[in-house]
């Protein structure tokens, strides 16, 4: 791998860390601007690129940085009840990117990949949710999945929207490859 395609996950991985911070709070679990990272980095950069950017994000948090929502950080909150979610944003930009790669970076294939992939931290938080924080899965679901269902669908489309564009211009600048489908 490129030193210039480290650099670019590291950007992003960044970014992650910037939009944890835009947070409305709720009870057990709140609603962050992280999945519109996760969103933007695999619709901008694809499968590879966004997991590698999600990877340095978590790990970056659990080597302490404050990357995470309301600037924690460390093992407690990758092993908390929000942990589920975070774990799960690894999939998520693996899958929202090879489901781009194998049609095309275009809107309709990008909301349809953003909106598949913001079902899965929502999943994978929830289960843990239920685990972590002794739950039952009435209580689960309703604090760990049902309030972040429409919130999850408006960042899909802006993440799908906004990140065809920045795509597009990027790789006009010749600072990404087009890679996959472009449409």
């Amino acid at each position: 791998m490129k030193l210039k395609h480290w650099i670019i996950a590291a950007l992003f991985a960044a970014m992650i860390g910037v939009l944890a911070q835009v947070t409305i709070p709720l009870p057990l679990v709140p609603i962050t601007g992280q999945t519109l990272a996760i969103g933007l980095c695999a619709t901008i950069l694809g499968s590879k690129l966004s997991t590698l950017a999600v990877v340095l994000y978590c790990l970056l948090g659990l080597a302490g940085a404050p990357v995470f929502a309301n600037l924690h950080a460390g093992p407690s909150v990758l092993f908390g009840p929000t942990g589920g979610y975070i774990f799960g944003f690894i999939p998520t930009a693996y899958i929202t990117g090879i489901i781009l790669e194998k049609t095309s970076f275009r809107l309709p294939q990008a909301l349809l990949a953003n909106t598949a992939g913001m079902f899965i931290p929502l999943a994978t938080g929830t289960v843990w949710l239920k685990w972590a924080a002794d739950l039952e899965w009435d209580e689960a679901l309703l604090s760990g999945f049902v309030p972040f269902l429409l919130p999850g669908i408006l960042k899909a489309a802006i993440a799908a929207w906004l990140g065809i564009e920045v795509r597009k211009r990027l790789i006009q600048a010749k600072v990404l490859e087009e890679t996959g489908a472009q449409g």
